[in-house]
C-alpha cells in the first residue's frame, strides 16, 4: 500500500501541489483526471522522486520514500514519449531494465530472454522482438516502453498520459490491453489523464485534481453521477451548470423559475447532466427551457446537440443512439429542452455539492 501524507510543492513561490493526503492500495487501477496545470504531473514526479517534496512524506508498505532515490523506490514510470533506445531492438529495449537495475541485475542470458520473452507474449509483441524502434508503430512503442517498466516487476506502476500521443482508435484498444495486463500482474497502476473518458472507464477509482488539490476520489460511477463540486462536474464534461438563486421548491434561473422538489435555498449552481435533458418542439414535461438550436455533433453512439438563450448562453443536450433515432432540428428554432427535476443537482456558492446521489442516476 502506497500512502501520500500532506504534499506540497512549490515552484516559483507558486503551489503546484497543497496539502495532498491519498491512500492507494495494493492491486488497484487509479485514475488522476484534471486539466492542465491541476498537478497530475508533477504529482506523479514527487512520487518517482524526480522532484523532491517541500512538505509531507510519501510511504511504500509503511517505509519512507523522501530521501530514497528514484531508482532504489522500486517503482515503474511509463512515459507519454516513450523514451526508448533508438538503436536498440525491443528485445534489448525490454533487456536493459533487467541488465543495469541497481538492485540484483540479471546477469544470466537464459533468464533474460526468459523474463523477456514472457513480458513481450503478455504484450503481444512476441512477433517483434528483433525489430528496432523506428519500426514500430505508436502503439507498440507503447507496448515496449510498458513491458520494459513491468519487466523489472516494481511494486507500483506509474503512467503520465500514456494513451495521450495515441490516435482514437487505437487509444481504445491500448485502455482494454492496459487493464488485461495489470489484471495479469497483479500491480498498482497509477495513470494520469486529461482525457474524462479515459479516467472514467479505466480506474478503479479516480481521483480528480484542481490547482494542487484532491477535489474528489471515488468510484467512477459515483464521480460521473455525483460530482462533489462544480469544478468536478466540469472536469467529468457531463453536466450543464445553471448559475442563479435557489429558494424553496425552485431555481430562479435568468429570470426563468426551475422547479425542484424540495429545499433549494442557498443554492447558487443547479447542474443537469447532459444525457438526462429530452428535447420537443412544443411541449415538455418537468423542468424546462425554451431555446434556439445552434449545431449539433455526431459522435458515433451519441449526438450532441447545441442550444443557446440569448440572456443565459449555450447549453448541451445529449442523445445516445441506442435510445431511438437522431432528432432532425432546424438551425434558428425555438425548441423546448426539458428534464426530470429530481435528477437535478444542487451546489452552493463555494461549488460544493448540497444534495445527494439520489438525485443523479448513472445511464446503464
Amino acid at each position: 500500500m502506497m500512502e501520500l501524507k500532506g504534499l506540497g510543492k512549490l515552484y516559483a513561490g507558486k503551489p503546484a501541489i497543497s496539502d495532498l493526503s491519498l491512500f492507494i492500495d495494493d492491486n488497484e487501477y487509479l485514475t488522476l483526471l484534471g486539466p492542465s496545470g491541476s498537478g497530475k504531473s508533477t504529482l506523479l514526479r514527487l512520487i518517482a522522486g524526480l522532484e523532491h517534496p517541500d512538505e509531507g512524506a510519501i510511504f511504500l508498505d509503511g517505509e519512507d520514500l523522501n530521501e530514497r532515490p528514484a531508482h532504489l523506490r522500486n517503482l515503474g514510470f511509463v512515459q507519454q514519449k516513450y523514451a526508448l533506445f533508438p538503436h536498440m531492438t525491443v528485445f534489448e529495449n525490454v533487456a536493459f531494465g533487467l541488465r543495469y537495475r541497481h538492485r540484483n541485475p540479471l546477469e544470466d542470458s537464459a533468464k533474460i530472454q526468459t523474463h523477456v520473452r514472457n513480458m513481450l507474449e503478455l504484450v503481444g509483441l512476441s512477433d517483434l522482438e528483433n525489430r528496432r524502434v523506428g519500426q514500430l508503430s505508436g502503439g507498440q512503442k507503447q507496448r515496449v516502453s510498458l513491458a520494459r517498466t513491468l519487466v523489472c516487476e516494481p511494486k507500483v506502476c506509474l503512467l503520465d498520459e500514456p494513451l495521450g500521443a495515441l490516435d482514437a482508435n487505437l487509444r481504445e484498444r491500448m485502455a482494454i490491453e492496459l487493464r488485461r495486463i495489470r489484471e495479469a500482474l497483479q500491480v498498482t497502476f497509477l495513470h494520469v489523464t486529461g482525457n474524462e473518458t479515459e479516467a472514467l472507464a479505466m480506474g478503479d477509482r479516480v481521483v480528480v485534481l484542481d490547482k494542487g488539490r484532491i477535489c474528489q476520489v471515488d468510484r467512477p460511477e459515483t464521480v460521473f453521477a455525483t460530482p462533489s463540486s462544480t469544478a468536478v462536474a466540469r472536469y467529468v464534461n457531463a453536466y450543464n451548470l445553471f448559475s442563479g438563486e435557489g429558494l424553496k421548491g425552485r431555481f430562479s434561473y435568468c429570470h426563468h423559475e426551475l422547479p425542484y422538489s424540495g429545499d433549494a435555498s442557498h443554492a447558487q449552481y443547479y447542474g443537469i447532466r447532459y444525457d438526462q435533458m429530452q428535447i420537443s418542439a412544443d411541449r415538455a414535461d418537468g423542468a424546462s427551457l425554451a431555446a434556439k438550436f445552434i449545431t449539433s455533433e455526431f459522435e458515433g453512439a451519441r449526438i450532441k446537440y447545441f442550444f443557446e438563450r440569448p440572456d443565459a448562453g449555450v447549453f448541451e443536450a445529449e442523445m445516445h443512439l441506442g435510445e431511438g433515432d437522431p432528432m432532425t432540428l432546424v438551425q434558428g428554432k425555438e425548441y423546448l429542452v426539458s428534464w426530470n427535476p429530481e435528477h437535478a443537482l444542487l451546489f452552493d456558492s463555494t461549488g460544493s455539492i448540497m444534495n445527494g446521489s439520489s438525485r443523479a442516476e448513472v445511464p446503464q
